[in-house]
């Protein structure tokens, strides 16, 4: 039996999959840091490979992927994020035709065809909005746990189809920070302001999706994935039904053991064929540094391990 590694090195968490000559994933892993870490990679690699039984020897390939793919010393190639998500996604639900994938510093829609190969692509990678540091903004305005912000939105009146969407102009997070604790200070109340935020960034998602076209089945993934507010106004803004993977976070580094296996017996692949999607994004306009909230990323802190194993 051959096993293959795939990496996600990502800008707040590092994830790991296991895979074996069937593509079944082995085992897998989730770490949590405060930003590209390469000790946050090696912790997620361990403990994948300890869940799997497996020592680095005994790996047939290994493929990288991710904001810090360059970083991975073992990988033997890299691809982009576009491309292992896409078919990472593809193979978790299969038959999906967009991907919209949420993670802690960008957010990417992606269209692909019946292969898991992407057609198209947009991503917002400029600024915090619609990403999971915007939803991290939100929680600590209202001074709620992030794993408790969902819930809350979803008890806002406008979760229920009813009540007044309470303005939030400004999808900078300094700025759309300032306007949520005004909110706050007229005192109205925390769950129906979470759902108002969720449903702007939602309606921001929504602008994304329209660069690559509306197609489905709509699959979400990313650590927001996991917020049930997130994906019921993402629902919304769609209207249609919105898909969640078991296991939304390590879809990248699904893709990218996939990837290590498909291509062990394939030629060397060149720089052109590894690390560019094979499509030109859609740019985003008004993107510049101004859009930028300034603030650089927390010091790298190693949270917990999450490992996960679907045999």
């Amino acid at each position: 039996m051959n096993y293959y590694l795939g990496v996600d090195l990502g800008s707040t968490t590092s994830k790991a999959v296991v895979v074996d000559d069937a593509g079944t994933i082995e085992a897998s892993s989730i770490v949590q840091m405060g930003a590209v870490s390469r000790a946050g990679m090696q912790r997620a690699v361990d403990e994948a490979l300890a869940d799997a039984g497996l020592a680095p020897d005994d790996l047939s390939g290994i493929v990288s992927t991710g904001y810090g793919r360059r970083l991975v010393p073992l990988a033997q190639r890299s691809f982009t994020e576009i491309t292992c998500h896409a078919r990472g996604t593809s193979a978790m639900v299969p038959g999906a035709r967009l991907v919209i994938d949420i993670g802690g510093q960008d957010s990417k829609a992606m269209t692909v065809d019946a292969d898991g190969l992407v057609e198209d692509f947009a991503m917002n990678d400029r600024c915090a909005s619609g990403t999971g540091r915007f939803y991290e903004v939100l929680a600590r305005a209202i001074e709620c746990d992030i794993g408790e912000l969902g819930p809350l939105a979803l008890r806002g009146s406008l979760s229920r189809g009813g009540g007044t969407d309470l303005e939030v102009s400004s999808m900078c997070a300094t700025f759309a920070e300032t306007e949520i604790v005004s909110l706050l200070a007229q005192g109205l109340a925390t769950e129906d302001i979470a759902a108002s935020v969720h449903r702007a960034i939602a309606a921001r998602t929504l602008a994304l999706v329209a660069q690559v076209g509306k197609r489905a089945p709509v699959v979400l993934t990313g650590g927001v994935a996991r917020n049930p507010a997130a994906r019921h106004f993402l629902a919304v803004a769609l209207d249609h039904e919105v898909i969640v993977p078991g296991h939304p976070q390590i879809t990248g580094a699904y893709g990218a053991a996939l990837l290590a296996r498909e291509h062990e017996v394939g030629p060397a692949a060149t720089e052109e064929d590894v690390d560019r999607p094979s499509q030109v994004p859609h740019s985003e306009p008004g993107h510049t540094c101004a859009a930028c909230d300034g603030r650089p990323s927390a010091i790298v802190e190693l949270g917990p391990v999450i490992g996960v194993r679907n045999r």
